[in-house]
């Protein structure tokens, strides 16, 4: 199963009123593990940078003025996509601006079907907890000492290895055995569900000549407590 974990960096919190993605960063996983394939660009919001938001990522208009417009990479975008669903942290925010910048680019929306909120499924699992990503990834040990400021590669891949605690843990899609596999299901608006295929247990019955074999070093032991 492909998926895509990705994270957008901003103007700001609307793109209602005028704000621009300027950084996107995705990450494509395989059965929950990574692949080394990502997709990173850096686009120039024809527009300042606030500077409440360049506070949290620190991109400057001075540092996207020689940047790509979002337009010039759409298509090399989409294709990495796919048809895969995509998951992204508080993904509304995301998919929002994901699809004004199609829209400014005449390019049809992405599917919000397609759409796999993490915040959606920390929320189940731990109600009532702080959700935002560095919360999260204290609670499930994943190392973010790195991070100093946001930057929406970096983010990608924390949520990629959240996503995947968040899902079941390392071992999901893990295949034991020929015939026994764990394949979860997980959308933004249904409760996490784990399928299980269980091949039948093997039959692991000692022959006569190893049982024979027993009996023998059996009575040869001293003083064998279990024969007391």
């Amino acid at each position: 199963m492909r998926e895509i974990v990705f994270d957008t960096e901003t103007t700001g919190l609307d793109p209602r009123k005028g704000d621009r993605l300027v950084e996107i960063g995705c990450i494509e996983m395989i059965h929950r593990v990574a692949t080394g394939r990502t997709f990173h660009g850096y686009f120039n919001p024809q527009r300042d940078m606030p500077a409440e938001a360049q506070a949290v990522h620190g991109l400057s208009a001075t540092f996207l003025a020689d940047k790509p417009l979002f337009g010039t990479r759409a298509a090399e975008l989409l294709e990495f996509l796919g048809d895969a669903p995509l998951v992204a942290h508080n993904a509304s925010f995301d998919f929002g601006f994901l699809n004004t910048e199609l829209a400014i680019c005449g390019l049809a929306p992405v599917d919000r079907a397609r759409m796999v909120d993490t915040v959606a499924i920390a929320k189940r699992k731990h109600p009532g907890a702080k959700l935002s990503l560095d919360a999260l990834c204290s609670r499930y040990g994943i190392d973010r000492s790195h991070r100093v400021l946001h930057g929406a590669l970096l983010d990608a891949e924390l949520l990629a290895q959240l996503y995947v605690e968040l899902t079941g843990g390392r071992q999901i899609g893990l295949e034991l055995a020929t015939g026994s596999t764990i394949e979860p299901t997980v959308t933004a608006d249904a409760p996490l569900v784990i399928e299980r295929r269980v091949r039948p247990p093997r039959t692991h019955s000692a022959s006569p000549e190893e049982l024979a074999l027993h009996t023998v070093f059996i009575a040869q032991l001293n003083e064998a407590i279990w024969l007391n």
